[in-house]
């Protein structure tokens, strides 16, 4: 078990008022010695003038032993009672300008002792310093309310500073809890409209995808053209899979995690090969470029790169018509290079592709590279084309040591 030490001063400002009192007491000390208060016993005419500076100079002490310093100061006290009751001018002059036995520096130290020690100990300790300043057993009027003065009254207020900052700290640090606790209220309010908006979401749009996947199943067996067989089964086909997608983002919404993990794979959609053959398949010319072993990176990032792939191809479908694009992912101990471009576009959008989209899928995609702690760019190329690429990390570690898709947002067309 190893114990905190005490800083030596709390503060700059600490530094500078511990340090101007100290020698502002010793130069009043050293006014009363010039004027006459001088002791004549053996040790020396300026033995209480060395022990009033001693006791001076370790207030800069005080914060980082502050026990031994205020003992000191208790100790000298007595030395100087016992001076002026038994030995006198020893410590103390025959007939002292100064009011009380105490050293002229324990104001300071007992307004300072509240911030360094419990109440019990500094009540005890100005008890015993008003004790010996006061002399109850010979008042007078010239001894006992300068006493008070300099021990009681010092003490109260250090006391009472003490307890007002307590005070104040206690009270911000509720108000940081009552923040705290109102952030985590706004997060679960969040939460809850989340759960809200996956469920109408859940409800509405797997109703319509539903409903196209069974009609274009129903057109697929009833037909008698080859064609539009082929057609109804690529429709049914792509229903199906945007019904494996929407579930996963409802998933997203309502937990905050992918509900069914994803990997690269040939056979799964998360393959970035498959959406260029979908894009070939429309009539896309799309180049494909691999580079490295697609194992050297997490799921999570895969599956990063697989949105913007298909966030990318999908924006040249809608935008740059008869366009030809280049997609290249570059796999390497580091993590994953992917890049998307696309030539100009020969002929005008189709209004009713162009203006499905949302406008916010290159913020979106951007959102989704940095939260796996990638750099995305995008912007146009020389001769009218379009690139959008990332530069992602091999892996993103968790809490829990495992690799986890930060979600889907779905970002859509630019």
């Amino acid at each position: 078990m190893t114990s905190t030490r005490r800083p030596w001063w709390p503060s700059r400002a600490d530094v500078f008022w511990l340090l101007l009192a100290a020698f502002v007491f010793a130069g009043l000390n050293v006014l009363l010695y010039a004027l006459g208060e001088v002791t004549t016993g053996p040790l020396g005419p300026a033995a209480g003038l060395v022990l009033q500076l001693v006791c001076d100079f370790s207030l800069v002490l005080l914060f980082r032993f502050p026990r031994q310093v205020a003992w000191f100061v208790v100790a000298a006290a007595g030395l100087m009672l016992a001076s002026d009751l038994f030995a006198p001018g020893l410590f103390v002059a025959v007939r002292p300008l100064a009011l009380t036995t105490v050293p002229t520096i324990t104001p300071v130290v007992l307004s300072q002792l509240p911030r360094v020690l419990d109440r019990r100990s500094v009540l005890w300790l100005a008890g015993i310093l008003t004790l010996i300043a006061a002399r109850p057993w010979v008042p007078s009027w010239s001894t006992t309310p300068f006493a008070v003065l300099s021990t009681t009254l010092p003490a109260m207020f250090g006391l009472y500073g003490e307890a007002r900052r307590q005070l104040l700290r206690s009270l911000r640090d509720r108000a940081e809890r009552a923040e705290r606790e109102q952030h985590l209220l706004a997060e679960q309010a969040r939460a809850e409209e989340r759960r809200r908006l996956a469920g109408e979401m859940h409800d509405v749009v797997t109703h319509r995808l539903s409903l196209m996947v069974l009609h274009a199943g129903a057109l697929g067996v009833t037909s008698h053209e080859e064609r539009v067989r082929t057609a109804a089964e690529d429709i049914r086909r792509e229903g199906a899979l945007a019904l494996d997608e929407l579930r996963d983002l409802v998933g997203v919404l309502r937990n905050g995690t992918e509900t069914v993990p994803r990997t690269l794979s040939p056979e799964q959609p998360g393959d970035p090969a498959r959406l260029v053959e979908e894009s070939r398949s429309v009539g896309v010319v799309t180049g494909l470029a691999v580079d490295g072993d697609p194992a050297q990176v997490s799921p999570t990032v895969a599956r990063t790169a697989y949105r913007l792939v298909q966030e990318a191809l999908t924006n040249i479908r809608k935008h740059a018509p008869g366009a030809s694009a280049a997609v290249s992912l570059r796999y390497h101990p580091g993590g994953l290079d992917v890049s998307v471009a696309n030539t100009a576009a020969s002929r005008r959008p189709d209004p009713a592709l162009a203006g499905s989209g949302s406008g916010a899928g290159l913020a979106g995609l951007r959102q989704r590279v940095e939260l796996v702690g990638g750099r995305f760019d995008a912007g146009p190329v020389a001769g009218g084309g379009f690139r959008v690429g990332a530069i992602l990390p091999a892996y993103v570690p968790t809490a829990e040591g495992t690799h986890s898709d930060p979600g889907d947002p779905g970002a859509r067309g630019r």
